[in-house]
């Protein structure tokens, strides 16, 4: 009896397992795959235990990640090149090959064959073939594919690689980089990752072009490599590779830039060759400010970091700095403006200002200036009188009008197109300051920022100003950034969150503007005689970006109408049918306008600076040019430096470009590089403006 009973329970138990088991069974067929599985799973649903049985026997390896590239406004690919590299799939050493088509492999691959055999050893994944260090597979010659092909070795094959990032291209923080980022996928796409339309181990973008337009790069798939072995890691005879890929024609998509690739490559050279380590060149077209050429040092080498701060990555002519003297001309244009000064009047200067510890650069002075003098000289007597005529309000209103201390790049604050949010095709841009928010600028008269010397960096300043660390207003400005970042991301989250939320982000951005009008009005009225002098010659706290230099430039060529730099002209289909126009547009939200006869009496006014002023060293090349010259001091590590800067335009007579040269932290008292760099560009877009006029 007690024998049955322990079979009978025996059964019982082993039924119960066997249930357990039919029933998992019977979820692995019929149900779809959970949440966790399909984020890491490419093809989810039902029967997807079959395609993960088959996922066991193969190996894959990415060939293209699917993404779309960019374009130059001739049609040059700035991004994407596929060449043909040699793939190492894991397989077993005795199921390999011969000995001798190894050793014949290592000598094409120029290696020896015992670190050719202990690195394929190592191999747990697909991998492709990369010497030394390099992040990128080896590029093979049409020769050496030919040969390798030939050896006909197991788990050894020679594929189209898609690179991303050209190796001689430029415009490297412009464009931007790519990186794996989980967290915010995760945070961003959860639907997606649940219906497989993206993976964890995607690229995203994480900074420039590739990040303000990754939604719409990422595309709908890579292609990939599988390679089918079997569970000793031997070859599966009559298999061997399946392509797996999209097929779809619309994609990837194709970014159509306004940048001139060969312009933008010789001004990259010239300025190496120069020896710019810090800084920035941009080129806008002199008619709508379209961005022909944006340079940017530290240069960028993608996967290449060397600090660990981000610091390599930050596109310099986006980030605001103290811009010295060429704020004199948004000084000039208020001071007319306001008709606290006129073209007739005459100026006194003695070298010294009398009060704020303020002086001139020049030794002993200029003595009588007129106004337009005054700026062709960058005498510092001349507008600290005029700055301090002012009232704060009236240099803020023209600073407003002009663009300046606001994102001067092109920008959609709503929807439209394939963009389901709001648009900002420069996030990283700063937006500049002019006056300190109230409670944080430096009290009393004497203090403030220290004044610039001028004078093509021959004249050291003999002020002894008491300032606030450089630190302090170039924080406020990346603060000002970050809020702007800030605003573009919530705009993306709230149209992904649907109408409801979009009403909330309406309501939030109402109530941030007017906190942002509250504070300046008490920033206004905190500012006194001193902040105006030290402001209106370019110090204290202002702050500029070389890509709102440009564009001010750009606006007094055009007669006081404000643009919007556009980096991106189109964006199109892979058959090259368009998917998306991005016009050239007025700034949105400027408030007024300066009179074209006051435009007209700045450009005068660079033209002196060039003439006979402070840039009369670059009066000789290929066209007439004139512009404004600056340096404003500051410190590092509490080192005493100068940004030095250049923004004019060329030819004089028909503007076809307007550049804007920022060098930064150059020693006091050293020559003015920048002017000399502002020179050179000009020369090089003339000389290739002539070149295509002779064909």
């Amino acid at each position: 009896m007690g024998m049955f009973r322990r079979i009978w329970i025996a059964a019982i138990f082993i039924s119960l397992i066997m249930t357990v088991y039919i029933l998992r069974l019977a979820w692995l067929q019929l149900m779809p795959n959970s949440t966790s599985a399909s984020i890491y799973s490419s093809t989810p649903g039902r029967g997807s235990w079959q395609k993960l049985s088959v996922a066991q026997r193969q190996r894959n390896l990415v060939l293209d990640t699917g993404r779309g590239d960019f374009y130059d406004r001739n049609g040059r690919p700035i991004t994407g090149e596929t060449y043909s590299a040699v793939a190492f799939f894991p397989v077993r050493p005795d199921a390999r090959g011969s000995e001798k088509a190894i050793s014949e492999l290592s000598k094409l691959l120029g290696v020896s064959e015992d670190k050719l055999v202990q690195t394929w050893n190592h191999v747990k994944e697909p991998i492709f073939w990369k010497v030394n260090e390099d992040l990128l597979p080896m590029r093979l010659t049409e020769e050496q594919k030919k040969r390798i092909e030939a050896l006909k070795l197991n788990g050894i094959r020679v594929l189209p690689y898609r690179n991303r990032y050209l190796q001689h291209s430029g415009a490297r923080q412009v464009i931007g980089i790519t990186s794996q980022h989980p967290e915010w996928l995760q945070a961003n796409h959860s639907k997606e990752l649940v219906s497989g339309k993206r993976k964890l181990t995607d690229q995203v973008g994480g900074s420039g072009l590739e990040k303000s337009l990754d939604k719409l790069l990422h595309g709908v798939g890579a292609t990939s490599v599988s390679y089918f072995i079997d569970g000793r890691n031997g070859p599966l005879h009559g298999l061997d590779m399946r392509i797996t890929q999209p097929n779809n024609r619309y994609y990837p998509l194709q970014v159509m830039t306004t940048l001139d690739m060969e312009l933008q490559n010789r001004i990259e050279a010239y300025a190496d060759k120069m020896g710019l380590q810090e800084g920035a060149i941009v080129v806008l077209d002199a008619h709508n400010a379209d961005v022909v050429a944006m340079v940017s040092r530290p240069k960028l080498k993608p996967g290449k970091f060397q600090a660990a701060d981000g610091s390599e990555w930050a596109n310099h002519a986006l980030k605001a700095a103290a811009p010295g003297s060429i704020f004199k001309l948004v000084t000039e244009a208020a001071a007319l403006e306001a008709g606290v000064t006129n073209k007739r009047e005459t100026f006194f200067c003695d070298g010294e200002y009398g009060k704020y510890g303020l002086s001139c650069w020049k030794e002993g002075g200029h003595g009588l200036l007129t106004l337009q003098e005054g700026l062709a000289q960058s005498c510092n007597i001349v507008f600290a009188t005029i700055a301090e005529r002012l009232k704060p309000s009236q240099l803020q209103r023209t600073a407003d009008a002009l663009g300046i201390g606001k994102q001067a790049g092109w920008h959609r604050e709503r929807a439209f197109g394939p963009f389901t949010a709001p648009l900002r095709l420069l996030e990283e841009e700063e937006a500049g300051a002019l006056f300190a928010p109230a409670g944080t600028a430096a009290s009393g008269a004497g203090h403030g920022g220290s004044v610039e010397s001028d004078g093509a960096g021959t004249a050291g300043n003999r002020a002894s100003v008491e300032r606030r660390g450089a630190s302090d207003g170039a924080g406020a400005a990346e603060s000002g950034g970050s809020v702007e970042r800030r605003g573009a991301s919530d705009g993306a989250g709230a149209a992904e969150s649907g109408a409801e939320r979009g009403g909330s982000e309406k309501r939030s951005r109402k109530q941030e503007q007017q906190r942002q009008l509250r504070e300046r009005a008490a920033a206004l009225a905190a500012v006194d005689g001193g902040v105006l002098a030290q402001s209106g010659i370019g110090q204290r706290d202002v702050r500029m970006s070389p890509l709102q230099a440009a564009n001010l430039i750009v606006t007094l060529l055009n007669d006081g109408r404000v643009m919007e730099p556009r980096l991106v002209s189109e964006i199109r289909y892979a058959n090259g049918q368009r998917m998306a126009e991005l016009p050239a547009q007025r700034a949105q939200g400027s408030s007024g306008r300066i009179m074209p006869a006051t435009a007209r009496a700045l450009q005068r006014g660079m033209e002196a600076v060039v003439d006979h002023g402070t840039g009369r060293s670059i009066r000789q090349g290929l066209w007439p040019v004139a512009g404004k010259s600056g340096t404003a001091e500051t410190t590092r590590a509490g080192i005493a430096r100068n940004h030095q800067w250049f923004a004019g335009y060329g030819p004089i007579k028909q503007p076809r470009y307007a550049i804007a040269v920022l060098v930064e932290n150059q020693p006091p008292g050293s020559a003015s590089q920048a002017t000399k760099l502002f020179r050179g560009v000009m020369d090089i877009a003339a000389s290739m403006d002539q070149k295509s006029l002779s064909h």
